[in-house]
This record gives C-alpha cells, structure tokens and sequence, in this order.
C-alpha cells in the first residue's frame, strides 16, 4: 500500500512538473524576443551571404520587433564564424548564415572545431543561386574555351581568387580546372567581397563568385561574366552561356545554397519562431524581386527541409571531392 501510494504521488509530482515546464516555455516564447537578436555571417563584407541577409534582417526587425544585429567573422572557410555560434548560449539570441562551404568543409578539412551535424540545429534555407565565372575586362578571353587556351599558355601561372579554401568558389573552381584540363593558381580570400574586388583591381585574373557579389561589376564593365552553374540561364545574367552549355557539364552541379543554423540546444519552440517569421520575410514581393534581381533564387520551407538538405549535400560533396581529388591548398 505504501509503495502504492508514494507511486501515485510521484506520478502526480512529475505531472506537474511537466505542467510548469510547459507553462514556463510558453511564457518564454510570449516573451521572444526581447532584446537584439545576432545573426553572425562567416565571411567579409560584400559577399552573397553579407548581402542578401542585409535585404533580410530590416524587415525581420520589423516582424519581430528588435534590432537584428549583423557580425561579420571571416575566415577559415566560415568555420571561424560558425564556431563562434556553436560556442554560444543557446538562446535563441545568436545565429549562423551559412553557405555552401558549411556542407563542403566535412569532406575538405581535416579538422573542424565542431561536428557539423550535431553541433548546430538547421532553422531555414534561405536561397541557392548560381555562382559565375568572372574575368578581370582587360583579360584577353570573351568565352570559357578562350579562357582555357590562355591558361594553357601560362603554364599554371594564371591565378583565379576563391571566397576562401573549402568554399563554393574554390570547389567551383578545382571542378573547373579538372573538367577542362588545365591548371591556375588558387588564390583564398576571406569571403567573396575581396576576391572579387582584387578581381576588379587586377590582382588575379578571375574569380568563381555568387552572381550577387559581381553583377555591379558586370553591369559597368569592369568584369565580364563568361559562365554560370545551373542547368538553366540565370534571369539575373541572361545572356552568360552555362558550364553545360559551353561543354563543361560537370562544373553545372556547383550551385550555392545560403541557410540558416543555430546552437544545437536551441528550444524548439524557438526555431520555429524565426523560421516563421523569415518565411514571411522571403515571402515579400519586395523581397522576392530584389534578392531575384541579384541572382537568388528563394528557397524557404521548413527546419526539416533545411536538415535533410545539410544531411544529403554533405554525403554529395564527399562524394564529389573523393571522385574529383579535390585538396585543399
């Protein structure tokens, strides 16, 4: 009987602890957020994540009514910045926006200061978009295939720069190179804003970038777009062939994606909070029309897709790098 009655108390006791824990995370929810929200981009200024997330964090400020802090921490192919969030409280205060490189990095660095899977929790896929291969104006090439002749001439002197080691661009560009035969010196930058601008300047002769980071530059002349990744023609470059098109199929699976991740411990209640809202956000037509304009193409959906796809592209580019024999410099 006593053994009974004690079972039966602590049955009652753990309901109610269940109760509060419930009531205690409902209220913390009715209270997100109330102070500035850090999303942390892993990369230089000027890059595609840098600049769709500043189109983004102006109305998620609205939507949920505190500041969205943008923090800048380049290096180290983005594991620099994404160490930094996994280190973080998981509070739902600080956040990730990642690329490619975030799915790339497990089968191109030998150590990374966290496990990718297990260390952070997917909150939304934002975008994917084509990357493009750029030339400085004053380089004598107006196709790919001329490219590949000078490059030839040059016995591997010719220097294409990268957002960094292990990013988009730099498997973008080992894919290049290894599709067409030829060799060029890899020059890693810290994110796609400086590659791109030493490209602009002349210190490299091309660069392998999101479409975003280098449209400007097209548009005035000062870069000439000769390819983009895909299987269609971008709407942002109509008039740039595809790898596949000019003979260099293999280099068309080389897209960008852009997501989203938080601390792994981040309460649930939480991340469908802020995929929510970010939904809305890309929802915009506003929104839509000018991340479209730089070369984005609009993703959203859920956590589950965004985990899935981390899940799959991580297994794919392992995969790619093994048949490829892609090293990192």
């Amino acid at each position: 009987m006593h053994s009974i009655g004690f079972s039966s108390i602590y049955r009652q006791l753990l309901l109610s602890l269940i109760a509060l824990g419930a009531l205690h995370g409902g209220m913390a929810l009715a209270a997100y957020p109330d102070r500035p929200i850090k999303f942390v981009i892993p990369f230089a200024p000027g890059g595609g994540t840098d600049m769709q997330m500043r189109i983004i964090a102006p109305k998620l400020t609205e939507l949920l009514g505190q500041q969205i802090i943008l923090e800048n921490r380049p290096g180290s192919g983005s594991t620099i910045g994404t160490e930094m969030v996994v280190r973080s409280q998981p509070d739902g205060y600080t956040f990730v926006v990642v690329d490619t490189a975030f799915t790339s990095n497990p089968a191109l660095l030998q150590k990374i200061p966290y496990d990718s899977i297990k260390d952070l929790t997917a909150v939304i896929l934002l975008t994917s978009g084509a990357s493009a291969l750029v030339v400085n104006s004053a380089v004598p090439a107006k196709t790919v295939s001329e490219l590949i002749a000078l490059a030839k001439t040059k016995n591997g002197a010719l220097a294409y720069a990268s957002a960094g080691a292990g990013t988009s661009s730099h498997l973008t560009g080992e894919l290049f190179k290894l599709t067409a035969g030829i060799d060029m010196i890899h020059a890693p930058y810290k994110g796609a804003g400086p590659a791109v601008t030493d490209t602009v300047a002349g210190q490299v002769a091309a660069t392998f970038t999101n479409i975003s980071s280098s449209k400007a530059f097209i548009d005035n002349g000062q870069l000439r777009a000769l390819a983009v990744t895909g299987y269609t023609r971008s709407p942002a470059l109509p008039n740039v062939p595809t790898f596949s098109e000019v003979g260099l199929a293999a280099v068309s699976q080389a897209s960008s994606y852009w997501g989203v991740l938080a601390p792994a411990a981040t309460p649930r209640d939480i991340i469908l909070k802020i995929n929510q809202e970010m939904n809305k956000v890309l929802q915009m037509p506003e929104i839509r029309t000018r991340l479209t304009e730089l070369g984005f193409n609009v993703v959203g959906g859920t956590p589950e897709e965004y985990s899935k796809y981390i899940r799959d592209s991580i297994i794919n580019w392992r995969r790619v790098v093994k048949d490829a024999g892609i090293k990192i410099d």
